[in-house]
């Protein structure tokens, strides 16, 4: 398979697994803080990395250090407790929806920061996108009053991180594999997420059984829907380009609103051409 058609493989996977992401989120802060299901989903995927990749840190120069802590503080770490916080405000399904701003902020900083070139077609296609989700969210917003929506201001700041990352790891990390990249992110915030974890008396409710039902869904999001989705992101962004990398944040709230509506979250018929919307837009970002 050639990297044009397998490119298509990463994206797909990625917006499954991602896609679920959110629900897990929702289901562990049934018996967790968002604080501690942040730290958590950090740990497993830390611990789960350096067990099968701790060979590869040898491989990243000393010079580059500098850019891995760079990258794991603004694609992972600070966007794993923004994404908890605001789950306990909204459905799990509208953060998935916010969380598509990020090919349109991917572009913003790439073109004004990074200095990277796109063309036409992949800009109209970005704003074709912004507009499905633009649908989705002030429908949800309509539909849902009683939510509060100034907690979508977290993830729009977590979807600005997640543009920085990719550009970054785009502009200063191409030559790395992208195993190194993800376990040595991890390995920078295992020590700082356990310093947090210890600060919000999870010891004192671990034993929960409640709790206990919520750490199995975060065991799944941190070593699936972290620590192996972030391997097969950072390959595709360094085979693809950053626009097309962060498009699948497009195709994520198909998958969230599967889940959601099993979960009794509403879905409309608006939110539906959204979606669709959504997914002209990735194909016109995407295509060379």
């Amino acid at each position: 398979m050639d990297s044009r058609q397998l490119k298509w493989v990463y994206l797909t996977v990625l917006a499954l697994v991602w896609g679920s992401s959110f629900i897990l989120i929702k289901k562990g802060l049934v018996g967790l803080t968002a604080i501690q299901l942040g730290s958590l989903r950090i740990i497993f995927a830390a611990v789960f990395l350096l067990l099968v990749g701790f060979k590869s840190l040898a491989k990243i120069p000393q010079r580059q250090w500098k850019y891995i802590a760079l990258t794991s503080l603004f694609g992972t770490f600070t966007p794993a407790y923004l994404f908890a916080i605001a789950e306990t405000q909204i459905d799990s399904s509208i953060t998935a929806i916010l969380n598509s701003l990020t090919p349109l902020n991917t572009l913003v900083i790439g073109a004004v920061i990074f200095g990277i070139q796109f063309q036409r077609r992949q800009i109209f296609g970005v704003f074709i996108g912004l507009i499905g989700c633009l649908l989705l969210v002030f429908n949800g917003a309509l539909s849902h009053p009683e939510q509060n929506y100034y907690y979508a201001i977290l993830v729009v700041i977590a979807s600005l991180c997640y543009a920085i990352n990719v550009n970054l790891i785009k502009r200063y990390l191409p030559d790395l594999s992208s195993l190194s990249i993800t376990t040595g992110n991890f390995a920078v915030l295992l020590i700082p997420s356990i310093v947090i974890l210890s600060f919000t008396g999870f010891g004192e409710v671990m034993h929960d059984e409640k709790v206990q039902n919520s750490i199995l869904y975060i065991i799944i999001l941190g070593v699936v829907g972290t620590g192996i989705a972030n391997v097969l992101f950072f390959k595709l962004i360094q085979m693809s380009s950053p626009v097309f990398a962060t498009s699948v944040t497009y195709l994520i709230p198909i998958v969230a609103f599967f889940w959601g509506f099993l979960d009794n979250e509403s879905l409309t018929p608006i939110q539906l051409l959204g979606a669709f919307i959504v997914l002209i837009g990735v194909y016109l970002s995407a295509k060379k």
